[in-house]
């Protein structure tokens, strides 16, 4: 019988495979980063055959860990940085062009002509978003329209696009040779080409994005048996789970109920709320997306708050700054200081996401002086996290008039405690980590697990969600409203940077 439930998480800085067991209890990890590319300014890539062979290599690695074999994982999931864009031949596995990330903003002049009829907000009735770069439909189009020859073999029936989590499972199920071409909810809302209400493709998007529909991949539920692993240490298991790693970060954070957030803290930041089977259209510049689809229930749906670097201003400053050697370095440097000495820095390298949507914004550091040293410098950076979740969860009362009581956090910058209790004072209700910090991948395993009868509801799995720290409100009012007062200042700086 089997003893785990497994995920692939396919991240935008690395990849990796987790195996968990019944108790929702991590039995193995094998994580290895892949190049990020920058071709030109504002250009994010990645290598998706190398991304693919990292995905292998994780795999094999973490069920020789665990001293097991196919048999003792009940199913494996799959999670993934979502907006991220490959158009491949289908008949020869071969990318036509990189992946271009979620980051990247070279679609800003098409996103900018999709404007022009209707404004930024023309599709958000259907689809739940504005117009922007963030999106997967744009780089599809910007491939058709830049690389030779691909509107002609897309045309034709050769080209077919996913986001990562469908290139994964292609592969996974074969490639070339029966290859499933699949997606979820999740990460089809996340293209601009979903309508919410249908849960297909809409026609009237695909007409005006540009995007022919034999390219989509089809729609299957989150949690749901797609098919089987056919080659490597996973060969033979079913995989049964898909979901974009938010999406999946709220499933593994138990979030089921109408009303339940959870805050994921990696390369960006993104803010989710559970609204149940009602598909909410936000007035306050977050976004609405599918949650999850478990079987042949309904569909459930989240507001969301997109923030497009925070654990990826950390990786700045040690890889283009050189002020520190290792991401884990920043909260002994931050703690060499008392406070910023007024320093902020809004990173907007890809522009603001939520709440403001300005693709034509860049970071900027305000407030310089003589007096700032790199220890306020490695404080600001820590607290433009908070200040920038800070902002999306104030969108969220408005939208849900439900104001925050505590916010459940997860990944990778959570074990930063000078962080933790900066967004607990920022935000004025305590913070709440699990555990299980990793919950992306926990959520991708429990969606696998409940397809394959591992678990058998997800009642099962709030019994496997147990708090590991809370940090409570510390800052005075006062403080906290200046120090979001000169926060706010520092964001306007960033406006309208590009003409």
């Amino acid at each position: 019988m089997a003893e785990y439930a497994a995920a692939l998480d396919q991240g935008t800085t690395s990849s990796r495979c987790m195996i968990f067991d019944h108790g929702g209890q991590v039995a193995a990890v094998e994580q290895l980063e892949h190049e990020q590319i920058y071709p030109q300014p504002g250009w994010v890539e990645h290598d998706p055959g190398e991304v693919w062979q990292r995905c292998r290599q994780v795999m094999d690695g973490a069920l020789g860990k665990v001293g097991g074999n196919a048999g003792d994982i009940a199913a494996i999931g799959v999670t993934n940085q979502r907006e991220t864009t490959v158009v491949w031949d289908r008949n020869t596995g071969e990318p036509v062009y990189n992946a271009i990330v979620w980051q990247d903003t070279r679609t800003d002049k098409i996103c900018d002509e999709l404007s022009k009829d209707g404004g930024q907000d023309r599709f958000r009735l259907k689809n739940g978003l504005p117009i922007a770069t963030y999106f997967s439909g744009p780089k599809v189009r910007w491939i058709l329209e830049n690389v030779d020859g691909t509107r002609e073999r897309a045309e034709a029936g050769d080209l077919i696009f996913g986001n990562m989590d469908t290139w994964c499972i292609w592969n996974m199920t074969g490639g070339t040779d029966g290859g499933l071409h699949i997606t979820d909810p999740s990460n089809a809302s996340r293209t601009m080409l979903m309508n919410l209400e249908t849960l297909d493709w809409d026609d009237e998007l695909l007409d005006a994005i540009g995007v022919p529909r034999s390219m989509l991949p089809e729609i299957r539920p989150s949690s749901a048996t797609y098919g089987e692993v056919t080659e490597g240490a996973f060969a033979g298991v079913q995989v049964a789970g898909d979901l974009g790693d938010q999406q999946a970060a709220t499933f593994g954070q138990t979030c089921f109920s109408v009303g339940e957030a959870k805050n994921t803290y990696g390369t960006g930041n993104f803010l989710l709320l559970n609204t149940g089977n009602e598909a909410v259209q936000s007035k306050n510049g977050l976004i609405t997306t599918v949650g999850y689809k478990i079987g042949d229930d309904a569909a459930v749906y989240c507001l969301e708050g997109s923030i497009a670097i925070t654990g990826a201003l950390v990786q700045w400053l040690r890889d283009n700054l050189k002020m520190i050697r290792s991401s884990s370095e920043v909260e002994d440097l931050a703690k060499t200081v008392d406070d910023n000495g007024g320093t902020y820095i809004v990173p907007a390298f890809s522009g603001l996401f939520a709440p403001y949507w300005k693709s034509d914004a860049r970071g900027v550091v305000a407030g310089l002086t003589r007096f700032v040293n790199n220890g306020h410098i490695a404080r600001a950076a820590l607290e433009s996290t908070a200040f920038q979740s800070r902002e999306v969860a104030d969108a969220m009362n408005a939208d849900s008039g439900v104001e925050l009581e505590s916010l459940k956090v997860d990944g990778g910058m959570v074990v930063n405690e000078t962080l933790m209790q900066f967004q607990a004072d920022i935000l004025g209700v305590p913070v709440i980590r699990p555990q299980v910090a990793e919950t992306t991948s926990l959520g991708a395993a429990y969606a696998a697990g409940l397809a394959t009868g591992f678990w058998s509801e997800v009642e099962d799995l709030r019994e496997n969600w147990v708090e590991d720290k809370r940090w409570e409100p510390q800052m005075d009012a006062a403080a906290r409203d200046e120090a979001y007062r000169y926060w706010k200042k520092a964001v306007e700086r960033t406006f309208d940077w590009l003409d």
